[in-house]
């Protein structure tokens, strides 16, 4: 049986609350928090313009949780390793980039962008 991706899964690493938004927004201008996949989906403010446009064009669905409230199952593939992008398929859930492989992307969106369409595009 050939496994079918149903979903992408990006988990920051970071908190959801207005505090743990904050706080990563000052730590990260310090430089002492970072979170390579938030660099790669955000800019200063917002998400990225190129990242919305390719997210918009993927044939499955991207959803990201932050650290604190990803879903159970989830936090137990990722375990403790933030940040992280996920796939969820017909067979079962499975990390496809791991922190040290999404610091490689340099918070490049488009470097981003064009390796998950290529992975979508060999499943």
């Amino acid at each position: 049986m050939t496994s079918h991706v149903t979903e992408l899964i990006g988990v920051y690493d970071a908190d959801s609350t207005v505090l743990g938004e904050v706080s990563y927004w000052i730590g990260a201008r310090l430089g002492i928090t970072h979170c390579s996949l938030c660099e790669i989906t955000h800019g200063l403010f917002s998400k990225k313009s190129e990242w919305k446009q390719c997210a918009e064009s993927l044939s499955v669905p991207f959803r990201f949780f932050h650290r604190d409230d990803a879903p159970d199952d989830v936090l137990g593939k990722i375990a403790g390793e933030f940040p992280a992008v996920l796939q969820r398929t017909t067979e079962g859930l499975s990390i496809i980039l791991t922190k040290g492989e999404l610091e490689n992307f340099e918070g490049q969106t488009s470097d981003f962008s064009e390796w998950i369409t290529n992975f979508l595009s060999l499943q």
